[in-house]
């Protein structure tokens, strides 16, 4: 009878003593109460790991006058500062402190909607936590914030995502557990392998990254067979309208077609160069990078560059026809024009390709392990690769972009000026006719504004798209692999416009042919 009394008081003894353990804390917290955070904060500190090897936990003793570093996994590095120990222990005479950093999964954090108050959330995050891990650090038994020495939280990444945010937990004042992520007394920086996060309180800490769009095997088989159709027809269709724009510069030799005319060749040589890069690499074995795929690699870089090039300078054309329509008299124009579209490619083509930028790139779709080979700037160069394709394939390509909308925005104003300065319009009264030329002429004006869309490059700017949607790679892939055919239309466009006869009315639009046909007067 006493060794079974004795068995059961020792059983229970141990069933109570068992929430003691750390691994167990974060369960019953959340099992008792639905604002657990407090509950897990305070038994945090108390609680015994079980075994001296757990991960996840790190429970330190240590002096309030050091400064102290913990790492609860080999991902997760907490340093905080002895004025912050100093301050979680208040005026206490002790000089040890307790400090515990634990990790747990995110998914216990229940996010708030969020609120339409006079105090709005303006600090609210929103976005996936890194890797589903958020990191909890106590120290003492005061509340620590404010602090003028931040302390430094590092969360180790494997370059799977390009940037994100330092947040803290914050709980709304409903006390039914829900929360949202808060940068509020947090800086980050971004390095090759980790996200430093330095921060100015005491809380539950994590890294919000902007979640990858996912690529199916099947949406990148489709994109593929988007990206090489419209390249294969882009490359032909650009050599026709190269023709096009010859005939048209011998019948009327302005300097508008010539500048279409590089443009052209620059842009054949962009799709052609991408269909044997990638053709080529397909080729290639997992780790052979030929001399051939080097110099397809800078020639594609080359053509990209001139292409981009070409469309600043129609928009430059633009700018002095719309804007200095007087005392436009440049010597020697189309010379320089070419020495800018095809020396600065050239010149920057070659410095890279002496400092050995160019190979096998190998593409990686975000959250798949699909990849896509190409002869481009080699990966082995990550640094080069780094700094290269951020100057030169997103820098300049914006700032092209940006400056041609502003000058198709000009040629939309000085369009409607046309329009409402055009007194014939008006000058019927039949008021069907009026209606059907009104919209005739609606139209052209809309082909004209999407034909010079295209000649200054205005779809590149669809890349942003890309980090939105998988809809907005089909659009980008669509619209920019079919250049080639746009402006071939535009050839066509423009050869037919210059066939009509010059007093013909009814066939020829003032606004619209004077945007179409915009050249320089001036000879060489």
């Amino acid at each position: 009878m006493w060794i079974i009394l004795f068995t059961t008081t020792t059983f229970c003894f141990s069933m109570s003593r068992a929430g003691d353990f750390c691994e167990n804390v974060l369960k019953e917290c959340r099992d008792s109460d639905p604002s657990w955070i407090g509950c897990y904060e305070d038994r945090i500190m108390t609680c015994k790991p079980r075994g001296r090897s757990m991960t996840g936990i790190k429970q330190l003793k240590v002096d309030s006058l050091q400064e102290v570093d913990v790492s609860p996994t080999f991902e997760h590095r907490v340093q905080i500062p002895s004025s912050a120990l100093q301050e979680s222990i208040g005026n206490v005479s002790e000089v040890d402190v307790l400090v515990v950093a634990s990790v747990i999964n995110s998914s216990y954090f229940k996010l708030s909607p969020p609120q339409r108050s006079r105090t709005p959330q303006i600090h609210r995050r929103n976005g996936k936590v890194f890797r589903d891990s958020a990191v909890c650090v106590r120290a003492g038994n005061r509340a620590v914030e404010n602090l003028l020495q931040p302390i430094t939280l590092t969360f180790k990444h494997n370059k799977e995502v390009e940037s994100g945010t330092c947040v803290f937990w914050k709980e709304t004042s409903a006390k039914d557990g829900t929360g949202y992520w808060s940068n509020e007394g947090c800086d980050t920086n971004y390095t090759a392998h980790e996200f430093i996060c330095s921060c100015n309180h005491l809380s539950f800490f994590a890294v919000l990254v902007n979640p990858g769009i996912s690529v199916t095997k099947a949406d990148a088989d489709k994109l593929n067979y988007i990206t090489y159709i419209g390249s294969g027809l882009s490359a032909p269709f650009a050599l026709i309208s190269l023709f096009i724009y010859i005939y048209l510069h011998r019948r009327h030799p302005e300097k508008s077609i010539s500048l279409h005319m590089q443009l052209t060749v620059a842009m054949f040589c962009l799709h052609l160069t991408f269909l044997l890069s990638s053709l080529l690499a397909q080729l290639l074995k997992e780790k052979e990078d030929g001399s051939s795929c080097l110099v397809l690699g800078l020639v594609l870089h080359w053509s990209l560059l001139a292409t981009m090039t070409w469309s600043a300078l129609e928009g430059f054309h633009l700018y002095l026809l719309l804007i200095r329509v007087f005392n436009i008299y440049v010597r020697r124009y189309l010379l320089k024009l070419s020495l800018i579209g095809w020396g600065f490619p050239t010149l920057v083509a070659a410095v890279c390709g002496i400092s050995r930028v160019y190979g096998k790139y190998t593409l990686k779709y975000s959250n798949s392990n699909l990849t896509q080979h190409m002869c481009w700037m080699s990966n082995e160069s990550e640094q080069k690769l780094l700094v290269v394709s951020y100057i030169t394939t997103v820098a300049f390509p914006f700032l092209v972009v940006v400056f041609n909308a502003c000058m198709l925005g000009l040629v939309v104003f000085k369009m409607l000026e046309l329009r409402r300065g055009d007194r014939s319009f008006g000058s019927s009264s039949d008021w069907k006719k009026i209606n059907k030329e009104r919209k005739k002429r609606l139209w052209k004006d809309c082909v004209t504004v999407l034909g010079l869309s295209c000649v200054l490059g205005l779809p590149w700017g669809l890349a942003s798209t890309t980090y939105v949607s998988l809809a907005g790679i089909y659009i980008f892939t669509v619209l920019n692999s079919l250049q080639g055919v746009f402006i071939f239309l535009w050839s066509v466009a423009m050869a037919w416009s210059k066939s009509q006869p010059e007093n013909n009315s009814s066939i020829r639009d003032s606004s619209s042919q004077k945007m179409m046909t915009t050249s320089f007067n001036s000879r060489n």
